[in-house]
């Protein structure tokens, strides 16, 4: 199967002489002529991505293990003087922060597909390894999401743009999800990785049906009516990332996975309420997984 690199959805990009991306402080002075990108990343295979950019840097020295690669105990943080996302490099994976929710991950998701078009990547999967709260699953439940549904719990992301309503729908690379699921679990890990479908809402708490924000106006039997209506749908896990994720990368046709561990059963409460050292550990859930499919995968 031949390889392709991304090929990007707007014709102004063309007509720019240089593109600043700004938010990871990383400058394409000449778009004719991007060698020197080509040279710094053009061997990116995997762009991996979370909330926090501690996380991010565990990943990248994780990932580095896994990988046999030279020692990165210490890896450098690329965009270090934007003081805004955390991006490191392994070998051929970058691992790069996007901070909470669909607005903050939307800008770096857009800047990373528009630096791997300049550095002629080939074939790159995007990954986002994070944390959520789980639908009928226990705590420590890896979810690896299928289909991604809007806190309308419609299977599409909806965003206005220049004014209007604009819809595109959300699916994730089934091919990503069969490998994934394929590779990266063992049945010896002591904990369940699943597929399923995955709700990305616009707020933590009220988006959520959670009755512990600031703001409540619904009863706690009104909450418990949406979240089993979700439940119905095969929504294993709740977050505020995998709508916009799946229609970007979807929209553009390049292949992308959500790998997440729920922290809580929101059937049984809104408060998390485990521990932290517990936490930490369930956060290693999905390096595991993802790992042993991104290995498979520069296999291949």
């Amino acid at each position: 199967m031949s390889k392709s690199v991304p090929e990007l959805l707007n014709p102004n990009l063309k007509a720019m002489a240089s593109d600043y991306l700004y938010h990871l402080d990383i400058n394409v002075a000449n778009t004719k002529d991007t060698s020197d990108i080509q040279q710094r990343f053009g061997d990116v295979k995997v762009i991996c991505m979370g909330g926090t950019g501690s996380r991010m840097r565990a990943l990248a020295v994780y990932l580095s293990e896994v990988l046999g690669l030279p020692d990165s105990s210490d890896p450098q943080d690329l965009c270090a003087r934007g003081h805004r996302y955390a991006m490191y490099k392994v070998g051929p994976v970058l691992c790069c922060s996007h901070g909470v929710g669909s607005s903050t991950f939307s800008v770096v998701l857009h800047e990373l597909l528009k630096l791997v078009k300049y550095a002629g990547c080939q074939d790159p999967v995007f990954l986002r390894i994070g944390t959520c709260g789980g639908l009928g699953v226990p705590p420590g439940t890896v979810v690896v999401t299928k289909d991604a549904f809007n806190g309308l719990l419609r299977n599409e992301h909806e965003i206005a743009i220049l004014g209007k309503r604009v819809v595109r729908p959300a699916k994730f690379s089934e091919e990503v999800i069969k490998d994934i699921m394929a590779y990266g679990v063992d049945a010896k890990d002591g904990f369940q990785t699943v597929s399923g479908n995955t709700m990305g809402t616009d707020c933590f708490y009220e988006g959520q049906g959670r009755t512990d924000g600031a703001i409540c106006e619904y009863s706690d039997e009104d909450k418990m009516a949406f979240l089993k209506k979700c439940h119905s749908l095969g929504i294993l896990n709740i977050e505020m990332e995998a709508s916009m994720f799946a229609s970007v990368t979807q929209k553009i046709g390049v292949k992308a996975g959500d790998v997440c561990v729920t922290i809580i059963n929101r059937l049984n409460g809104d408060q998390v309420t485990i521990a932290m050292d517990q936490k930490h550990e369930f956060e290693q859930r999905p390096f595991l997984v993802v790992g042993r499919y991104i290995k498979k995968l520069l296999q291949q």
